[in-house]
């Protein structure tokens, strides 16, 4: 049976919007993860087949399959190509689930994996706007199709309420969601001090680490934002910050391995994918796990380490309470309330932190799942070697 092996996998650390990396160009921001994964690799990169690059709102500096912008800008060879993937947050993930897959079936040999993002220069859902504005299109994706409003009606169809919604199916409350987030920025601020970053990280210019916890956040700090709906109980303190970066992966065969003389860090173990309740929205993490653990005949108890997206904080918190997971084992160095989520280059992001965290920590599995626009989720298990 063929395998696909994680050998080297990098990071920049997260901007804040505005922040150090708002004003790089997002091209040469995957450049910069691109050129180090290379030289960190010692491989030929004119032997890479393909190079694929979860990103979001590809317009403007972003537009125009920017993971084949990046390699060049990166001065890589001319005849590696690359495409640029779109599954929302999801979108790196998938990256990285396509290079696997290349892999897998035995058409490919070595392929990069990552993604990209500025969200300063480019905020959410700015692309769609800036498309359908010229045509005198003002409304979003959803509307005007009579198939989906005889299937969803007229319910909205955004992150923040799809993030209500699970708050108030599972049970939430906001002081649950508040603690969680503090817990979030604690662990991260620790994994910063004690260098957990160090290794997976490369400083751009000035930026060499991530700018996103706070050290000064409080519970009485949160309790007095303002929820993002009337009547609600989702607040800035309980979302995931705006943000920039990038990430990227080296993914090789078995002969790969041989040929290039490289050291296979960690097995792809399981790909999968699920879909739900695109309303709710975001609670696609919890049957894509359950479908990723009967695929895999795995049961929680066995996997060492867990990356969940933190898009919201009832995100983590009802898959939490849904797989019985223990929490000690789950964003073990705080999530993107408090390390940021540079959407198109998240899922690269997650794996990176959870391939170096499993080294530090000597665990054999690790699990990697996030919610994803359309009520979709991916599922990645890899194996430490």
């Amino acid at each position: 049976m063929a395998e696909a092996y994680i050998v080297e996998a990098v990071r920049t650390p997260v901007g804040r919007r505005k922040g150090g990396l708002g004003a790089v160009h997002p091209a040469d921001l995957g450049a910069h993860v691109l050129k180090e994964l290379i030289a960190r690799a010692g491989v030929d990169p004119a032997a890479v087949e393909d190079v694929v690059l979860g990103c979001l709102d590809t317009v403007g500096p972003q537009a125009g399959d920017i993971a084949r912008t990046a390699w060049l800008a990166a001065g890589l060879p001319e005849e590696v190509p690359g495409v640029t993937v779109d599954r929302q947050c999801g979108s790196s993930q998938q990256a990285l689930h396509f290079a696997a897959q290349g892999v897998l079936s035995g058409t490919q040999d070595l392929v990069v994996a990552g993604g990209v993002q500025s969200m300063t220069q480019i905020p959410i859902a700015f692309a769609s706007r800036q498309a359908a504005e010229p045509l005198g299109l003002t409304e979003g994706p959803y509307a005007g199709s009579e198939g989906w409003r005889a299937r969803y009606g007229d319910a909205p169809v955004n992150q923040f309420h799809g993030a209500q919604l699970i708050a108030e199916k599972w049970g939430i409350g906001r002081r649950d969601m508040e603690e969680f987030a503090l817990t979030s920025h604690r662990r991260a601020v620790r994994a910063i001090d004690e260098g957990r970053f160090a290794r997976e990280t490369v400083a751009y210019g000035d930026v060499t680490v991530d700018e996103g916890p706070r050290r000064d956040t409080t519970p009485e700090k949160m309790a007095a934002l303002s929820p993002v709906l009337p009547g609600g109980t989702i607040t800035a303190a309980c979302s995931s910050q705006v943000s920039d970066g990038a990430a990227a992966l080296l993914i090789a065969s078995e002969r790969a391995v041989a040929d290039h003389g490289l050291t296979p860090r960690a097995r792809v173990h399981h790909l999968s994918v699920r879909g739900e309740d695109p309303i709710r929205m975001l609670s696609a993490p919890i049957p894509a796990t359950a479908y990723a653990l009967k695929k895999t005949g795995l049961t929680l108890d066995a996997i060492d380490l867990v990356e969940i997206n933190e898009a919201f904080a009832p995100v983590v918190l009802a898959w939490l309470k849904e797989t019985g997971a223990d929490p000690e084992r789950v964003n073990v160095n705080g999530g993107a309330i408090a390390l940021g989520h540079p959407l198109g280059a998240t899922g690269a992001k997650l794996m990176t932190t959870l391939l170096h965290e499993l080294e530090r920590t000597g665990g054999r599995y690790g699990l990697q799942t996030m919610c994803e626009g359309g009520g979709q989720a991916n599922v990645t298990i890899v194996e430490r070697l």
